[in-house]
């Protein structure tokens, strides 16, 4: 009995053991990828910060510069920012890596729908980060430079805008994923389209709380995240219809060709 017990107990191990090693191994993957993609943006590590400096480089006087106030900051501001845009681009062959460990053991309408939205977060996310680029960063720092005494110089430390500018890429790309959220609460049958609706006023005051918690202490930037945030849940509602109604009407078709 023991014998087999213990037979059992190692077939039982052996695909656990089998799970680890393909996860270490995609893991690797992951992480070999990203590295690569590094060591071939580091010798652009200035000119990437340059990029994303240049909203605020913009909007200061002529002559202005911003500063390093601790001495190693020139050096690990750029390797901070370029491994970060490392992971940025990575997050495809990632998501990828992630989606070829567990697809085995998903069925074929769970595979049909998960394809889509990796793809639509991915685009998503990045969507996001392009938005506090492009749109966000120009209001928000023209805010910032003139709202201030005249006789104060505007010297910003390049590590502390590294830090701000990371905390909004990363906010306003999470933030764009929300009709992705909207969407699988409602497919999954969580909640509904109608219990959704009819909480939009707390929806609305939630997206200027997490604006605010997000986000610098001005109604600029906190609006400028919460606004999106609250016209991307709206979309995410839209595509929950659009979902019940294929349903629906699929539901009706199946009990068409039942009766005939």
């Amino acid at each position: 009995m023991s014998t087999s017990g213990d037979s059992q107990k190692e077939q039982g191990q052996a695909p656990l053991i089998e799970h680890l090693i393909e996860l270490r191994s995609r893991l690797m993957r992951s992480v070999v990828v990203i590295l690569v993609i590094f060591l071939g943006l580091y010798s652009f590590a200035n000119d990437i910060y340059s990029f994303v400096a240049q909203p605020l480089m913009a909007l200061l006087p002529p002559g202005s510069q911003m500063i390093a106030t601790e001495v190693a900051s020139p050096f690990l501001a750029p390797f901070k920012l370029t491994l970060v845009v490392a992971v940025f681009a990575a997050i495809p062959y990632v998501l990828h890596q992630a989606w070829a460990f567990v697809a085995p053991g998903l069925y074929d309408n769970e595979k049909a729908m998960a394809v889509p939205i990796l793809a639509s977060s991915i685009a998503l996310f990045y969507t996001g980060a392009a938005f506090a680029y492009y749109v966000v960063f120009p209001l928000l720092f023209q805010f910032f430079t003139q709202t201030g005494p005249e006789n104060v110089a505007v010297m910003t430390d390049i590590n502390q805008y590294l830090n701000f500018v990371l905390k909004l890429f990363f906010a306003f790309g999470v933030a764009f994923e929300i009709p992705i959220a909207t969407f699988l609460l409602i497919a999954s049958g969580a909640t509904t389209v109608e219990s959704l609706s009819k909480k939009r006023p707390y929806i609305v005051l939630g997206c200027f709380v997490i604006g605010m918690l997000l986000t610098p202490p001005d109604i600029i930037s906190q609006s400028l995240l919460a606004i999106p945030m609250y016209l991307l849940y709206e979309v995410g509602l839209l595509f929950g219809r659009l979902v019940r109604k294929r349903k629906a009407e699929k539901a009706a078709a199946e009990e068409q060709d039942e009766n005939a």
